[in-house]
């Protein structure tokens, strides 16, 4: 049977430099069809056009993987667009493949030169085929898009002759066994934003803002002036003057270049992505400006969209909205840390600890079974795993609570949906990572010997523009090995595997920790995340200890100076502890640093840092500053499940055994969340009725659901059906 591999990978047989080809085969037909199926894959990015006619809906498809190891392919239905005499055109851009405008040394990742495999498959009504694959005879022309990167935009000239066609060569040297069927969601065009406010800047830059921080493209209508040329820049923020803002996207210069035939026509790029809420015009008269003429393009992974949260404060609220629009913008394909800079990779440790989060806001099980297939496919031979995945090669790998996605992610991708699959998956995988982790120890139980962690990040206890955290970093790696070793642990057992083996270290884990790291008096073990993780992930033996020093350095301070590593856990401690009512003191802050504190600046995404913006309106270092990063995102699952109420169980897990926890703020005033899930949908909430401390509830429980609610210190079970409640309530 003729499969895509029976195709061969092509290029242009002359160097094209930086423009983008195009390869094209022609295909006569001479019955009666009964299907047509194109077979498509690329190294670079791929577009395919039958009879000018685009085919499917995927943006920069095949999508960014391993590759060298693990390259998709797509499979579309063309037979409603096959005509008597059919062209096939298919544009190959760069895409994710080539990282050398930054990366220049890892040549794991990168190549000199694009290619396409593709092929045809057409069945006749007479019971016959066809199938045409690429090969030598088909042939290639310039298209007019002349320069394209994801990060530096694309440069597009509607003058330019593409008519001219070239041979194409065969590549024999690539091998297609990496070729695999589609795993992970197409991103798509998802959403389309009118532009808002057209601006001039203090410095007279023409500027429209789009009113949200976004991930994707602009749709424009380009001037009818034949040899002009219009640039169109792209930014997250105006500085603090009004100006136009590009210094923290580094090196990428994220613009489109595009010289007008004469012709009326509608543009959009190609190959190549940016963040933004503002775009910078140049070369437009001020007639050729119309904001209707302009449509901001949000593209990322095509999820189902399955939570939702609402409450009576209008910061929190816009605090949610964040939340949900770094996912968006940041759920391209691989779980990116950001949208905009010259980086946008796929950070293992901002994807481990907005899993929870993630995966309650959007259906991500089929997304993440891609990546974490290519993070298995990255692992390295010692069991090690690679900061960023896809792996950019780095000298070094295994930091704890980035590897430590390997075994989190799985964890929170089935214990949300269910399937066990997600587990046997990565089994081996998580077991590798632990057994890693295991022989990084000056003893059996630590894991205190490998130097390549990144610590705390962003954390504020060691200081103004510190990376790393106060924290000590083996006291971070030891948290994991156990609280990882736990998930791995009940993960192996819901799979029928013997896990004595790993009940035994986690044992000895945390009896070495208990002597290691806890009350020595040391800084760096005194921390608030180091507090935290003893707290949260079960490791002290007397917690009422290290949660009146949690507490303590909190109220001394007045606010959180936890980082990636503790930030996600903080407020879910504070609850575990008994004080849900300093994390509502937390969650309300709104000066620096809090979570309402970007939104009091005006942000419409999470920001990389506390202190993105200063309180004078300057910014932070922009070799490291990103406002569209999602990792402090991580407390919208604390909004799901304490403040809203709905839990999992990992026992009865998809929802299938509903935890409802609500504790209400009456600051807060109501809140409310819903969960799609396979059963139905899952609604609990809560509003206080303006009569003193009376406080009504409401819970819905899907059919095939059952459901146990803790309220007012009591325990309730219940059934499938809605049930309402009024209670005394004083709430936080």
């Amino acid at each position: 049977m003729s499969t895509i591999k029976n195709a061969k990978f092509i290029k242009e047989a002359f160097d094209f430099g930086t423009v983008v080809p195009v390869f094209r085969k022609v295909i006569w037909l001479d019955k009666k069809i009964n299907k047509a199926t194109l077979f498509c894959s690329a190294l670079g990015y791929y577009e395919a056009y039958l009879n000018s006619q685009r085919v499917g809906k995927f943006i920069f498809a095949p999508g960014w993987t391993t590759y060298g190891k693990r390259l998709q392919y797509q499979e579309y239905d063309v037979t409603s667009l096959m005509e008597e005499c059919n062209v096939l055109e298919i544009a190959v851009g760069n895409g994710m493949r080539f990282h050398k405008n930054r990366h220049e040394n890892y040549e794991s990742i990168t190549c000199n030169d694009s290619a396409l495999i593709a092929a045809v498959k057409i069945e006749y009504a007479d019971g016959t085929e066809d199938f045409i694959p690429t090969d030598s005879t088909w042939e290639c022309a310039k298209s007019n898009i002349l320069d394209s990167s994801v990060y530096n935009g694309e440069t597009v000239d509607f003058t330019f002759n593409t008519d001219e066609t070239f041979p194409v060569k065969e590549l024999d040297d690539i091998n297609k066994d990496i070729l695999i069927a589609t795993e992970g969601e197409e991103v798509r065009e998802m959403a389309r934003l009118d532009a808002l406010k057209l601006i001039t800047t203090p410095k007279g830059e023409t500027v429209i803002d789009f009113g949200q921080n976004l991930t994707g493209y602009v749709e424009w209508v380009v001037p009818q002036r034949k040899g002009s040329e219009f640039t169109i820049s792209h930014a997250e923020i105006l500085d603090k003057d009004g100006n136009f803002y590009t210094e923290n996207l580094r090196s990428a210069k994220a613009q489109v270049h595009i010289t007008s035939d004469g012709n009326e026509r509608v543009y959009k790029p190609h190959f190549s992505f940016m963040g933004f809420r503002y775009i910078k015009l140049e070369g437009f008269k001020k007639n050729e400006i119309d904001l209707d003429n302009f449509k901001a393009v949000v593209v990322f992974s095509n999820m189902k969209r399955t939570g939702y949260f609402a409450c009576g404060n209008d910061l929190i609220q816009q605090l949610y909205e964040n939340i949900v629009w770094g996912q968006r913008g940041n759920f391209l394909d691989v779980p990116t840390d950001c949208p905009q800079r010259d980086e946008r990779l796929g950070w293992t440790g901002d994807a481990q600890v907005f899993a929870r989060t993630a995966s309650t806001t959007y259906r991500t099980d089929k997304f993440f079974k891609k990546w974490l297939n290519d993070l298995a496919a990255d692992q390295h031979e010692d069991g090690g795993i690679p900061h960023v995945c896809p792996d950019l090669a780095w000298d070094s790998y295994g930091s704890s609570a980035w590897a430590d996605a390997i075994v989190i992610v799985p964890y929170w991708v089935y214990r949300t949906y269910g399937n066990n699959q997600i587990i046997k998956d990565n089994f081996e995988a998580m077991k590798k990572w632990i057994l890693f982790m295991e022989s990084k120890g000056s003893q059996r139980g630590l894991f205190d010997t490998h130097d390549h962690h990144f610590g705390d990040w962003l954390s504020l206890d060691a200081g103004d523009e510190a990376t790393g955290g106060l924290t000590d970093k083996f006291l971070i790696g030891t948290a994991f090995l156990a609280y990882s070793n736990s998930l791995f642990i009940e993960m192996g057992k819901a799979i029928g595997e013997d896990m004595s083996y790993f009940e035994e270290l986690y044992d000895l884990t945390v009896k070495k920790y208990r002597e290691k790291y806890l009350n020595t008096g040391k800084t760096e073990h005194e921390t608030q995340t180091a507090n935290v993780l003893a707290l949260y992930f079960n490791l002290t033996d007397k917690p009422e200890r290290e949660a009146e020093k949690l507490v303590k350095d909190i109220e001394s301070c007045g606010h959180l100076k936890t980082g990636f590593v503790g930030t996600p856990y903080l407020l879910h401690t504070l609850t575990k502890i008994g004080r849900t009512d300093l994390a509502y003191k937390l969650l309300f802050k709104k000066d620096f640093p809090s979570w309402l504190f970007p939104v009091t600046k005006g942000a419409t995404t999470m920001w990389e840092r506390w202190d993105g913006m200063k309180e004078d309106g300057s910014f932070a270092t922009p070799e490291m500053n990103s406002f569209n990063h999602y990792a402090y995102g991580s407390v919208g699952d604390w909004l799901y499940t304490t403040v809203a109420g709905i839990d999992s169980d990992f026992n009865d897990p998809a929802y299938k055994h509903i935890i409802f926890r609500p504790l209400p703020s009456k600051e807060l005033g109501y809140a409310k969340a819903r969960i799609l899930t396979e059963n139905g949908e899952i609604i609990s909430s809560w509003e206080y009725t303006g009569n003193g401390d009376e406080c009504k509830f409401s819970f819905t429980i899907p059919n095939g659901s059952h459901a146990t609610l803790y309220l007012d210190d009591e325990e309730y079970e219940f059934d499938s059906g809605t049930y309402n409640t009024v209670f005394e309530y004083k709430g936080f």
